[in-house]
Order: C-alpha cells, then sequence, then structure tokens
C-alpha cells in the first residue's frame, strides 16, 4: 500500500486518492453482483451488504500497512476489499469453491486473507473484537509497531465481549482501534432504543482511551483523518481509542429480508441514498483535485472488469471434495469407505 494512503488529506497524493475511490468502487461493485447472484438463486446462504457504507470501510483501511490487522463482522465483502484483498478468491469464498480464501468452507460471513492482515469475520456479533485485541497483544509482545483495526456494528456495543477487550487494551496500551460502524440499526432495532448514550464514543472515557465521533460517515476523507490520528496514536505505543462512524446500509439487513418501510421511512432511506458516498467522491475528485470525467470513467469500467473476471474465476473453480470438511481441523477423522 502506498505510503501516501497513510497521510492526512493535504497530504494525499491524486493517486492515493483515486486508489480510495477504486477501493470504494470495488466493494459497490462486487456487492452489487453479489445481491444479483443471490437473487437469482445462484448463491445459498445469507448475505449481507455493505452498499452505503465504502467510505468508512475503505477510509479507515487506507490508514493501514500491509502487514497491519483487521478484523470484521457478519456484514464484511468490503473490508478484505478495503484491506486491498484480491477479489477472485472472495468471489470465490462466497460461491463455496475451493479456490476461496477459506477453500469454500467460510462463504460469505467468514471471509479471511492472512495475505492483507485480515485475519477474519464471524456472524456472530462482537465475536472478532477480542481476536483483534489479541492480534494487538502479539504486537506488543514481539516489539513491533504493527495495529489492528476492529469493525464491529452498533448492534455490537452492547457485548460484554467488547468491553472486556476494551478494558484489557487500556490495562496493557495495545495498539488496537476499535471502530463503530453505526449504520443506524441492529437488523431492525434502532440504535437510539438499544444504547443508553446518544454518542457510542463517549463510553471511551470509561476505559481511559481517546474516543471521535465522525458525523459525516459517508465522507471518506473525514473517516480517513479520524482513524489515522487513532492509527498514529496506537503505533506510537500511546494505546487504544474507539471511533464511532455514522453510516447506513442502502439494503436491508440480509438479502431476501422484506422489511422496508416498516422500520425505516422512506425519506429517511432517500435521504442516505443522496449522499451516495462513491458519487459524492467522485464529484470530490473532478471539483477539487482536477481529475478528468474520462479518467473517472475509465477507473469504473476497469472495476468493473476486475469484478466480472472475479466472477469468471469463482464459477469456473470447483467445488471442494466431499472429503476436504475434514481437513484442517484440530483432529483427523477418519470417514468409512461407505460413506
Amino acid at each position: 500500500m502506498s505510503e501516501g494512503l497513510r497521510m492526512h488529506e493535504d497530504d494525499l497524493s491524486v493517486d492515493a486518492l483515486l486508489e480510495m475511490q477504486r477501493r470504494m468502487l470495488r466493494i459497490r461493485m462486487f456487492d452489487e453482483a453479489v445481491r444479483r447472484f443471490v437473487k437469482r438463486g445462484e448463491l445459498p446462504g445469507s448475505a449481507h451488504l455493505s452498499l452505503g457504507q465504502e467510505a468508512e470501510v475503505v477510509g479507515s483501511c487506507c490508514t493501514l500497512r500491509d502487514d497491519d490487522w483487521m478484523t470484521g463482522n457478519h456484514r464484511s465483502h468490503g473490508h478484505p476489499i478495503g484491506k486491498g484483498a484480491p477479489l477472485g478468491p472472495l468471489m470465490a469464498e462466497i460461491f463455496g469453491k475451493r479456490t476461496g480464501v477459506c477453500k469454500g468452507k467460510g462463504g460469505s460471513m467468514h471471509l479471511a486473507d492472512f495475505r492483507v492482515g485480515s485475519l477474519g469475520e464471524s456472524g456472530v456479533v462482537g465475536s472478532a473484537v477480542p481476536v483483534a485485541t489479541g492480534a494487538a497483544f502479539s504486537a506488543r509482545v514481539r516489539g513491533t509497531d504493527q495495529v489492528a483495526l476492529c469493525f464491529f456494528g452498533d448492534g455490537a456495543v452492547n457485548q460484554g465481549a467488547l468491553h472486556e477487550s476494551m478494558n484489557l487494551a487500556s490495562i496493557w496500551t495495545l495498539p488496537v482501534i476499535y471502530l463503530c460502524e453505526n449504520n443506524q440499526y441492529a437488523v431492525t432495532t434502532p440504535a437510539r432504543e438499544a444504547t443508553s448514550v446518544p454518542n457510542i464514543a463517549d463510553r471511551a472515557v470509561a476505559y481511559s482511551m481517546p474516543g471521535a465521533t465522525v458525523e459525516d460517515g459517508q465522507d471518506v476523507m473525514a473517516v480517513h483523518a479520524a482513524v489515522a490520528d487513532a492509527v498514529a496514536r496506537a503505533r506510537a505505543g500511546l494505546g487504544p481509542s474507539l471511533v464511532e462512524v455514522r453510516t447506513y446500509r442502502f439494503s436491508e439487513h440480509s438479502e431476501g429480508l422484506r422489511h422496508a418501510g416498516v422500520y425505516r421511512p422512506a425519506d429517511e432511506i432517500q435521504a442516505w441514498l443522496s449522499r451516495d458516498p462513491v458519487v459524492r467522491f467522485r464529484a470530490v475528485l473532478s471539483r477539487e483535485h482536477g481529475v478528468d470525467e474520462d479518467a473517472l470513467d475509465t477507473l469504473e469500467a476497469e472495476v468493473r472488469a476486475e469484478v466480472d473476471e472475479a466472477v469468471r474465476f469463482a464459477r469456473d473453480s470447483e467445488f471442494p471434495d466431499p472429503q476436504d470438511a475434514f481437513a484442517d481441523l484440530y483432529t483427523t477423522r477418519t470417514v468409512p469407505a461407505s460413506w
């Protein structure tokens, strides 16, 4: 990853800004493809999309080095993409193919790519928080300046694992950034009805760590600036931070659910759609950084071709052999020949 991606906006090169737009487009087009395949019945199981949340994912991940760690959650196709993971193995994993990042055994909610520091994600709410905390502890013990970035949603902020982790991280001065993706709803429950404080970041004071709220989580540079400060603090050995980013998911909690209009007012959805982070940043690149519209069109075409190639790779790949179900386990199981 370019060093420029870890600087503040005034220092970011145009190439670095374009890379941020490229990664947001990858997330957008990747998840749009997944949504199409779910609707066609080509993909089994649940799919939780990051549409609308691209700015907070990319703005955060682009503050990291390649050797830093990141953990996600159930809505996590975007996180490894934001960290720089290749699209083909991610798509293959969602298709359940053996060329996937987890050999087809994980699927949509269990993507991990250690090559880019993506330690994994899970459908269990808040379960990746201790993993990120452990990774940060590893850096502390080994004496490196690596940091861990931990994504979790507003639905996880009242889980005990988060509070236990933040407490230990503060006691041990661990290099970890706890990033709350506050997309306003935990499935269909509004955050305001489930959490006692209006600003989730205010809880940082209870653990003697800085807390910051990014009000406009649809602004990739606002997210980048806030998280870059937390990363710099962690890398300098000053300990953890809690960053809350207010964002919104454009689609439902998961594909196939049909609750729109029941718990989310139509005007609320429309207001957030009008603040599309991908569209907004394209305008910023053109208006404020002099990037030609043709160049931006070319960038979008390149990403679309990447996604198409990822789909081709996934479709052309083989499914795992049934015997592979018993590989990579803690014990080796012998399957009777009659099975």
